[in-house]
């Protein structure tokens, strides 16, 4: 059974600083896409990240030079470096993965992802 567990949200100021950490546990692919979405209330759900097992790595135009998603294979752990923050941010932040094929770009497409956290909360004050 795959398992994803998101850590490291909190509340922080506009220019601030987080970095949000996802333990995935069960998850057999060798070949796969690691993403970060996140839900505001009232909006639909938004791609933010997404990392391929090669490293290649995909971003929403709304974080590119702010955000930074990284993985460590050794421990199983997915991460997102968030600088910069801006009230808009705030959010509840899912980390999820998927199987991906051959050397297909990661998407930020919700339907690309098989498994998915429980989320946390990012909460950035002006």
């Amino acid at each position: 059974q795959v398992q994803l567990v998101e850590s490291g949200g909190g509340s922080v100021q506009s220019g601030g600083s987080l970095r949000l950490s996802c333990t995935i546990s069960g998850f057999t692919y060798s070949n796969y896409c690691m993403g970060w979405f996140r839900r505001a209330p009232g909006k639909e759900r938004e791609g933010v990240a997404a990392i391929a097992s090669d490293g290649n790595t995909n971003y929403a135009d709304s974080v590119k030079g702010r955000f930074t998603i990284s993985q460590d294979n050794a421990k199983n752990m997915s991460y997102l470096q968030m600088n910069s923050l801006k009230p808009e941010d705030t959010a509840m932040y899912y980390c999820a993965a998927g199987r991906r094929f051959y050397s297909a770009r990661c998407l930020l497409i919700h339907l690309g992802f098989g498994a998915w956290g429980q989320g946390t909360q990012v909460t950035v004050s002006s």
